[in-house]
């Protein structure tokens, strides 16, 4: 060798290695992307947004690795390439959060008052978000951090109030007394995807209702006794053989006195003690019907007109205050009591009074809040619905997926057309295009309102006064119309650019709602002479006697036009770095995420993306990625507090190490188990923790952890943290976590490192060729790799084309580990020293494995590619590698087709 290249380091180390390179990055600009010319191709993924509740764990590691494998893949391959990154405001799971610390250090949110709380709420998110962009920085997630959106953030807000103002306007939000799921400790209603079914051990109680004449009774079996205080009917299967004479006769209502009908319903489970079926089983054959607590029971209740009486509070303890205006002596003791205190008092009472029949154990579903776990409560109440069964909605978004994985529209679905969009929804894989059609065959409206503090507050003005009192274009609007018909009308508010919707909510009185729009479109309406700011538009409404409704919107709103707001929607002109954004890059390319927001969050945004942008999907693919799980096989979550730093894993391996065995566990059909150990912080010691069950069921590591190496020192787990419980101090340090799962891609990143090292050594930088090495005169070693290599470039583009994230990983493994470091570099050693045209051959396939690792593990790949780059001595005739100062700006390699040799390969 005439001359050597400087020599890499022995040891890849990526505490060493990875902070220069993603200095290198952040200093090149090369991860951010502008609009660009019709003919240019675009690539396009806006981040889903994580919650600023914590910080990011395994789950999102593997979902921002997935997204990051993709982008770097089109950037490579020429696309202008945008990764929006942002974070999500979470409302109820941050306001839980935060009012769960304010109540550790004693404070309660009520008494601090609703500003100062939005300012303490918003001090935690800046907190995370920092957290949360540093990790992904950390994970090496290549996103455009120039364009950093958060979903309460100016731009985004105004988007928010826009698309409700326009719904608003178009009838497709409207205001109702509906029966809710209602969270009583959160205190807040729920939408029906929400709510998490969870088998429950419980009871079947079976009650005696007497006849009002005296003549004898019903037996009504009910797992809920404690809403027989608000019962006003029981019904019975018209087919039962007593419906004939029973029906139509009255009941006594115990406790309270109250008389109520007998009706007949076809809902009702005929007793079957035979039937396969439990509900025959241990059914009565009569119904008790609380249509305000109980969704079937309303049903039942619009069917037979009976009255709804709200036995309940908004903590789900009994109450008086909220429709129950015939509360007997014999009742008032119940007043005041939780649901589960009452239920108790009320068995025991009808077991003192001989009206308690039986009692049977019984397994059944209960819903539950997705936030704190407790049994929600059917609970009446006025909120805000989006009508998302309106066709313009639920049909566009069934109208949006391909006909080979949808070929015929359900019933009432008008067929696809050649409106823009229809037809070009993909979903990868395939099944999870059955569950997006089946929630939207199903689908009930939307209920949008929810009774918190954090988020964006709903843009209406409310006030409501008797009918008689009302002005004549509203008396006149509601004359005629059913209770709880609304109507839009014209009006001077209508006049000065607002909404105005009038609803009858008793038949004496009336509740008008002004919507708002947001100033950039309140400047932009044709509005005569009524020329008046936001601002003072709202202090008119305010002066007249409006107030502001207290509510915020569902997250799942503003999440759902994130495709759009991230992008200026819907006045990009006033955010000049916005515009041209909507042209390039939305529709997006892929949306990659978990099937548990399937309903919660691709179908909103495929209806608002569809609906405000004429039919334009909000991306072409939805990937659905496998859930990462504890070693306990529960999904790791912020909430349950098992998850994973990232962190952690990067600490321990490595953020190749991290992102490549994520990738090669990515399969279509099996979650991630991940089992993991704890570091001891005091030896360094990898050791498996004490686990504890929580009052919810769950395992989880003990808050805190004892030394195996010095039993008299302790240590903070992450859950210790995570849940509040404890906090890492200097005597007491947090334990990090780590796992054997991903001792696979350390050990890749060592062979790359290795193999690299070994192999620059053999290239002399002085032999430089003047024309490119012609494959066909090589002898079979060069022939065969380069084939190979070839072969390789085709099968991770298929990959890639069908999101084959285990494919793409394996491989790559197969190639570089087996074929480039095994056997080639074994081939060749004994010939390369004097054939320089093997030499090139060498840099060039080294420089061609940088290229095809690098999406998948950019850091060893980045910081290797000074050095390959310098050893290129040489082309290879028909292998496009084109030469880049960085490599995550790097072409794609394109091989020649030619230069797979199938048959040279299999003679192998």
């Amino acid at each position: 060798m005439s001359e050597s290249l400087p020599e890499l380091p022995k040891a890849y180390v990526p505490a060493d290695a990875e902070p220069a390179v993603k200095q290198k990055w952040a200093e090149s600009d090369v991860f951010h992307a502008e609009p660009v010319a019709d003919d240019v191709p675009t690539y396009s993924i806006v981040i889903p947004p994580p919650n600023v509740t914590a910080a990011l764990h395994l789950g999102h590691a593997l979902n921002n690795t997935l997204q990051d494998v993709l982008v770097r893949y089109h950037r490579m391959r020429g696309f202008e390439t945008l990764w929006m990154p942002g974070t999500d405001h979470a409302g109820i799971a941050t306001q839980t959060v935060v009012e769960k610390r304010l109540l550790a250090e004693g404070v309660k949110r009520l008494d601090m008052g609703r500003h100062a709380f939005v300012a303490r709420t918003q001090e935690w998110k800046d907190e995370y978000e920092r957290v949360i962009l540093e990790q992904l920085a950390e994970m090496g997630a290549s996103t455009d951090t120039e364009r950093t959106r958060f979903t309460m953030d100016e731009m985004c807000a105004t988007a928010v109030q826009h698309a409700f103002y326009e719904l608003f306007g178009d009838g497709l939000i409207y205001r109702g007394k509906r029966l809710v799921n209602w969270d009583p400790v959160t205190r807040t209603a729920l939408s029906d995807d929400e709510v998490e079914a969870e088998e429950v051990d419980g009871h079947m109680w079976y009650l005696r209702y007497p006849l009002a004449d005296g003549s004898g009774h019903v037996t009504v079996a009910t797992t809920r006794p404690e809403t027989m205080l608000g019962d006003t009917a029981v019904a019975v299967n018209p087919r039962d053989p007593r419906a004939d004479d029973l029906v139509g006769k009255t009941l006594l209502l115990p406790i309270v006195g109250r008389e109520i009908p007998i009706v007949a319903d076809d809902y009702v489970v005929m007793a079957d003690p035979e039937s396969s079926d439990a509900k025959a089983r241990y059914a009565s054959g009569f119904l008790k019907v609380t249509p305000a607590h109980d969704p079937n029971d309303w049903e039942i209740g619009l069917r037979h007109d009976l009255p709804v009486i709200n036995v309940m509070g908004p903590d789900a303890a009994i109450s008086d205050q909220y429709g129950w205006d015939d509360v007997s002596d014999e009742a008032r003791p119940f007043v005041g009591l939780s649901r589960e205190d009452a239920r108790e008092a009320i068995v025991t009472w009808f077991r003192a009074h001989d009206l308690l029949a039986e009692v049977r154990e019984y397994s059944h579903s209960v819903g539950h809040s997705y936030r704190s776990h407790v049994p929600i409560e059917p609970w009446l109440s006025d909120q805000w619905y989006v009508a998302v069964t309106d066709d313009r909605l639920r049909g566009s978004a069934i109208r949006a997926q391909v006909a080979d994985q949808v070929p015929t529209m359900p019933e009432g679905v008008s067929e696809r057309s050649d409106r823009e969009g229809d037809g070009g929804l993909r979903f990868y894989p395939e099944r999870y295009a059955k569950s997006y059609l089946q929630w939207h065959e199903h689908i009930r409206d939307w209920c949008i309102s929810r009774q918190l503090w954090w988020g964006h507050q709903i843009p209406v003005w409310l006030k409501t006064e008797s009918i008689d009192g009302a002005p004549d274009h509203v008396r006149d609007a509601v004359a005629g119309r059913a209770v709880d018909e609304a109507v839009l009308i014209e009006s001077n508010w209508t006049k000065a650019g607002a909404r105005h919707l009038v609803r009858k909510v008793t038949e004496t009185d009336v509740e008008e709602a002004i919507c708002v729009p947001p100033a950039a479109t309140l400047r932009r309406l044709d509005r005569d002479d009524h020329l008046v700011s936001a601002n003072e538009l709202v202090a008119d409404l305010e002066r007249a006697g409006y107030e502001r409704d207290p509510d915020v919107l569902d997250t799942w709103f503003s999440s759902g036009l994130w495709p759009l707001s991230t992008m200026g929607w819907p006045w990009p002109e006033d955010y000049p770095e916005t515009i041209g954004l909507l042209d390039s890059f939305n529709p997006t390319s892929v949306l990659s995420t978990a099937r548990e927001i399937i309903t919660l969050w691709v179908s909103r945004m495929v209806m608002f993306n569809r609906y405000f942008l004429d039919g334009r999907l909000p991306f072409d693919d939805v990937f659905i990625h496998a859930m990462v799980q504890d070693g306990h096989g529960q999904k790791m979550s912020k909430s349950l507090g098992n998850g994973v730093d990232p962190r952690d894993i990067i600490h321990s391996h490595g953020a190749d190490a991290m992102r490549f065995a994520l990738v090669q566990m990515t399969t279509d059909t099996q979650d991630v188990r991940m089992p993991v150990d704890m570091i001891d912080p005091y030896s360094g010691q990898t050791f498996e923790p004490e686990y504890i069950t929580t009052s919810a069921g769950h395992r989880v590591a003990a808050p805190t952890q004892t030394s195996p190496s010095d039993p008299t020192k302790q240590m903070v787990s992450a859950y210790g943290v995570a849940a509040g419980v404890v906090a890492p101090t200097d005597e007491m340090p947090l334990a990090r976590n780590t796992s054997s799962k991903f001792d696979l891609g350390r050990n890749f990143a060592n062979k790359l490192w290795n193999a690299t090292r070994f192999a620059l050594k053999r290239i002399d930088p002085a032999n430089t060729l003047d024309a490119p090495v012609d494959m066909a005169t090589r002898p079979f070693a060069d022939r065969w790799i380069v084939a190979r290599l070839a072969q390789t470039v085709a099968r991770l583009d298929r990959s890639i084309d069908q999101y084959q994230f285990n494919a793409f990983a394996d491989t790559l493994y197969g190639f570089v580990w087996n074929d480039v470091c095994d056997r080639y570099l074994e081939m060749v050693k004994p010939t390369i020293d004097d054939d320089v045209e093997q030499q090139a051959v060498l840099g060039a396939v080294l420089d061609a494995v940088l290229r095809l690792m690098h999406p998948v593990m950019p850091f060893v790949t980045e910081a290797l590619w000074p050095n390959v780059s310098a050893a290129r001595i040489g082309e290879i005739a028909g292998l496009e590698l084109p030469a880049a100062d960085l490599l995550a700006g790097a072409a794609w390699p394109v091989a020649d087709e030619r230069l797979a040799d199938d048959d040279l390969v299999a003679r192998f």
